[in-house]
């Protein structure tokens, strides 16, 4: 199973350094189609979204959760009032590891 991010360049960039590839989307919309282009593949089992896309596109990321197999997680972004967010811990909690 593959992880991919998708938001923000800072977002995207902090996990392409642990080896996480991404995509950077400036826009909830556009980050929304390329959610569902992940969703779709079945190779992808899990995608990280920066919570600043999310806000706006929370219905509609619900709504494909309930019906993906794919789990979409949104974490805090780079910069976000939830401070010093440790990733790595993050995504541990997330994979159960």
């Amino acid at each position: 199973m593959k992880i991919f991010t998708v938001g923000s360049k800072s977002f995207v960039t902090s996990f392409q350094l642990a080896g996480v590839p991404g995509i950077i989307s400036e826009s909830p919309e556009k980050a929304l189609d390329e959610i569902k282009r992940l969703t779709d593949d079945s190779d992808v089992g899990l995608v990280l979204v920066s919570d600043d896309i999310t806000a706006s596109i929370n219905d509609e990321l619900t709504a494909l959760r309930a019906e993906k197999d794919t789990l979409v997680f949104s974490l805090p972004s780079i910069g976000s009032e939830k401070t010093e967010v440790n990733y790595r811990v993050v995504l541990k909690k997330i994979l159960g590891v």
